[in-house]
């Protein structure tokens, strides 16, 4: 199964970027200074490197090999290869140097803002704030249909907030203490859980890292990804509808669990909104980077964090953001500097106008940011919004508010597709599992094909 999804991966690079280059005219519809680059031998070597490095992305649940390492070696070694080809064809290095300043400047506003979300939410997961949220919910009596509907709404509800991967570890949390020793039910939350996490942090640029690299890069503004909400929401309830007939309607049994939320939680609720409305402030009012606003949040949270912690020395109850920010996703920011670097480099070499003249030239705009929502389920979403942003093709508001939707629900298909889903493969080894989400695979495209249905009815 495993081989299949990696020879998937593959055979989709290659059509993408090989086929093209047997052709003469593919090199016409590069422009001019990548040309030389392109047909050079460090060309090729690098674009294979950058397969072979994913082929590992994609095998990290089986070999534990964390996905940042590979495309962080894969990342050095292309960019080794461009500075070889731009010097073996004389090329001028001044662009070189600018490239790669320009990457880093792109990763670095995005690392800073990612770095202060994370701390937020490991400060609130600190607090207790997600388990008690969880123990009111164990306590609460209902039957499996309404915790189906309430896990995927509250699902739908935290990850504009909080990224998609924090939520659904939240949720289904929830679902392994209510249910036990049954993998199809377990399977049934676990799916919904991944949809409805997905489906909400597509209409907000904190609920998703793809929406909050269209938005800095001023693709779309911050309020205008509010008219992805009604296609989210319909991405959301049709499957969740169509999977409420399988669930039964009996009770679970009632477990006590009284879990409070620590001194300070709510506070820190409340200035993790003020963060937000920060970030908003200075991209949208005062036009500067929205990262400079997260890093302002992050100075209240730790101020406010000394003076809890000088409040409780006397305890055990202690309270240290930085000892939190030790706990940050490195994984995933280290990811996330490789396959920037990686599809920069490749960028450079010329092939991302390829991709471009052979997607969008060909398929049209629409066509291809459909077909690209449905890859991500197979590839990570990071690396297409990145390669499609810089192809940068000449797209409307409409367009690129579909590319984000696409890309945002198209990881629900597969049980690989998304942080979400490899998450909760992890959390409930053995009862969700790639092929159990395979099973609801129709019922997902209907979701996803109502949801591009809804924007083209709304907004197009």
């Amino acid at each position: 199964m495993y081989i299949n999804i990696f020879l998937m991966a593959v055979i989709t690079l290659g059509q993408l970027f090989f086929p093209t280059l047997a052709h003469a005219e593919t090199f016409e519809a590069v422009t001019a200074p990548f040309a030389p680059l392109i047909s050079h031998p460090a060309s090729y070597i690098a674009i294979f490197i950058f397969a072979l490095s994913y082929v590992f992305v994609l095998i990290e649940e089986k070999t534990s090999f964390r996905k940042s390492k590979p495309v962080m070696i894969a990342a050095a070694l292309i960019w080794a290869l461009v500075s070889y080809a731009v010097h073996d064809v004389g090329m001028d290095t001044e662009d070189l140097h600018e490239a790669v300043s320009e990457t880093i400047a792109e990763y670095g506003s995005l690392m800073l803002f990612l770095l202060v979300a994370m701390t937020y939410i490991s400060a609130l997961q600190e607090r207790q704030v997600f388990d008690a949220l969880r123990s009111r919910m164990v306590q609460s009596g209902w039957n499996y249909k309404k915790l189906f509907w309430a896990t995927g709404i509250m699902a739908f509800v935290l990850s504009p907030l909080a990224d998609n991967m924090t939520t659904a570890l939240v949720m289904g949390a929830i679902v392994m203490a209510l249910i036990k020793d049954d993998a199809k039910l377990v399977t049934i939350f676990m799916v919904n859980i991944v949809n409805s996490a997905n489906a909400g942090g597509a209409f907000s640029p904190f609920g998703d890292i793809t929406t909050l690299m269209v938005w800095q890069a001023g693709k779309v503004e911050f309020f205008d990804f509010l008219v992805l909400l009604g296609p989210s929401i319909v991405c959301f309830v049709i499957p969740a509808t169509i999977m409420t007939f399988a669930i039964p309607s009996t009770i679970p049994e009632r477990m006590v669990m009284n879990i409070p939320v620590k001194t300070g939680g709510k506070r820190i609720i409340a200035l993790g909104l003020l963060t937000i409305l920060c970030a908003i402030t200075f991209e949208q009012i005062l036009e500067l980077p929205s990262f400079l606003g997260m890093m302002l949040g992050l100075g209240l949270l730790l101020s406010y964090g000394y003076f809890l912690q000088m409040r409780s020395i006397r305890r055990e109850d202690g309270f240290d953001v930085f000892g939190l920010m030790d706990d940050t996703e490195w994984d995933t920011l280290l990811f996330f500097f490789g396959v920037i670097f990686c599809i920069s480099g490749l960028g450079y070499l010329g092939y991302l106008e390829i991709v471009s003249n052979n997607l969008y030239g060909t398929l049209g705009i629409n066509t291809s940011n459909i077909l690209i929502g449905a890859i991500s389920s197979l590839i990570d979403n990071i690396p297409l919004m990145f390669a499609v942003l810089s192809m940068n093709p000449e797209m409307s508001e409409f367009e690129w508010e579909l590319l984000t939707l696409a890309l945002g629900t198209g990881g629900s298909l597969l049980a690989i597709g998304s942080a979400a889903g490899v998450a909760l493969m992890g959390t409930a080894k053995g009862q969700y599992t790639f092929m159990g989400h395979l099973k609801w695979f129709p019922v997902l495209l209907l979701g996803y094909a109502g949801g591009i249905a809804t924007h083209y009815l709304l907004n197009g």
